[in-house]
């Protein structure tokens, strides 16, 4: 077991070993993650109401 202490102290000097983004590469990212999230929303939105008018029509066909 370790010592708090000491653990914390090795947690400190990591962290300070990270490259971390700037503000701006951080908005960048964030931008194109929603505008990739609402592109595959989209697409998937419209294969859905594709296939559902797809089944519908297939169904109606026997009556």
């Amino acid at each position: 077991m370790v010592n708090p202490f000491t653990f914390l102290q090795e947690v400190r000097a990591e962290a300070a070993k990270v490259t971390w983004p700037s503000r701006r590469e951080t908005l960048i990212t964030t931008g194109l993650v929603i505008a990739m999230v609402l592109v595959a929303s989209l697409f998937f939105v419209a294969v859905d109401q594709s296939l559902r008018l797809i089944v519908g029509f297939v169904l109606n066909l026997g009556h």
